[in-house]
């Protein structure tokens, strides 16, 4: 794991340290272990079609979140029954628990989101989980509750123009959650074995309409020997101590122009130090920005520390993938660019098929073969690592807004209405 760095002799490290590291296979957050999208080892499928599926089961409701994966076990938020409720599975995609919190929080966006958008998080230990309902809970791993609080009960309402979705995550012995909306914003520490809030980190900064609207999930970095946090939102990005939650430094200068209604929805992603910023909203013509931020910097980094911009290439909800040192972004409409960190220059783009459909889950690459899923169900595959070279055109049967998991036994999908694996045997 990036995030399992050098045990130094402070409290928070000892506890990374002392945590068991994922194995390949696991996958153990939205974005993976890694937090970058991807993985290195496995068996995946190229081509196949749903009835090619090693084991399909009935979902209890429509979510859009991303199952986890610890050793043989699958863990989901779903609707069930009208409640918030988290799924275990077996590997074989048995029911092991379901376990429910109380009444969901219907979406304002009735096609593209639900009650359960962010994902879970696990350590191996817990299984930790958000809702749109305001629910932040956490699980022992046979489904009984270890706590559970209502953020909006405690901290007030949370105002977005759309629905919640950013994902809680894990610092050693905290569970990080960000809250970034038009009220008052914060980053914060919560004890994971009791909820207890451990620090609370103020975010507030005076934008444009919507820009403090923010979906995306906190990402662990090493800031010289000690976890840190990164944040994007609000036209900001900051670095914070994973410890207490103190500003390390922060950035400005991405909405030079001021423009409106650009809420943060893509996550940054990492390489070699350097985070990768999706600026702005690659659904509207000229509006689509990236920017890359030198993480080593301390106070005030505007000025200092961008690497470069770009002004005309990026993404709108998909989170770009980190893979062997290059960053691949899926924009909108179904463009693919694959990026050099160090420059930002182009290294080859391309395009799949064009459809009146668009692109919101967040792609994955694995072995170096990169997956799309546009909204209608339609899940591509290409491989990515030289050139662009489309492999496979695959219909679900079912819209798909979930972001794909890479697991040991394959590709797990989670659709509308059913939950798919995938495996390598698909033809």
């Amino acid at each position: 794991m990036k995030h399992v760095i050098l045990c130094l002799a402070i409290p928070l490290v000892v506890s990374l340290c002392a945590i068991a590291a994922p194995k390949t296979g696991d996958w153990t957050a939205w974005r993976g272990p890694s937090s970058n999208g991807s993985a290195l080892e496995g068996d995946y499928p190229t081509k196949w079609t749903p009835e090619d599926a090693t084991w399909k089961i009935e979902l209890p409701g429509i979510g859009s979140s991303t199952p986890i994966v610890w050793r043989d076990r699958i863990f989901l938020t779903t609707p069930a029954d009208g409640q918030d409720a988290l799924l275990a599975l077996d590997a074989n995609g048995k029911q092991i628990w379901l376990t429910k919190f109380g009444a969901e929080s219907a979406p304002r966006h009735r096609t593209l989101a639900s009650s359960c958008n962010a994902s879970p998080v696990t350590d191996g230990e817990g299984v930790f989980a958000r809702f749109r309902s305001g629910r932040l809970i956490a699980l022992n791993l046979d489904g009984t509750i270890r706590w559970q609080f209502n953020i909006d009960d405690r901290y007030g309402p949370e105002e977005l123009y759309w629905d919640q979705g950013s994902s809680p995550m894990l610092a050693g012995d905290l569970l990080i959650v960000s809250r970034l909306h038009h009220g008052k914003s914060w980053v914060a520490g919560f004890d994971k074995q009791t909820g207890k809030q451990r620090w609370l980190q103020e975010r507030d900064y005076v934008v444009p309409a919507e820009n403090d609207n923010g979906y995306t999930t906190p990402v662990l970095f090493d800031y010289k020997g000690r976890p840190a946090l990164l944040i994007w939102g609000g036209d900001h990005l900051t670095a914070h101590s994973a410890a207490d939650g103190a500003l390390l430094w922060s950035c400005g200068g991405f909405n030079p122009a001021g423009t409106v209604n650009w809420p943060a929805i893509a996550t940054p992603v990492i390489h070699n130090g350097i985070a990768m910023v999706p600026v702005g909203r690659d659904d509207r013509p000229n509006q689509a920005r990236m920017h890359a931020i030198r993480m080593d910097g301390s106070g005030d980094v505007t000025g200092s520390h961008r690497l470069w911009e770009r002004d005309d290439v990026g993404v709108f909800c998909c989170t770009p993938v980190e893979y062997k040192g290059r960053i691949f972004l899926l924009r909108h409409r179904g463009g693919i660019v694959c990026l050099d960190p160090a420059t930002g220059k182009t290294i080859w783009s391309d395009a799949f098929k064009r459809s009146s459909s668009s692109y919101y889950a967040s792609p994955v690459i694995a072995k170096g073969v990169l997956y799309a899923t546009r909204e209608d169900g339609t899940i591509f595959a290409a491989r990515v690592e030289d050139k662009f070279e489309l492999l496979s055109e695959n219909a679900m049967g079912e819209r798909v807004i979930a972001s794909p998991s890479l697991t040991a036994s394959g590709l797990l999908i989670r659709g509308e209405k059913h939950l798919f694996l995938i495996s390598a045997k698909a033809p």
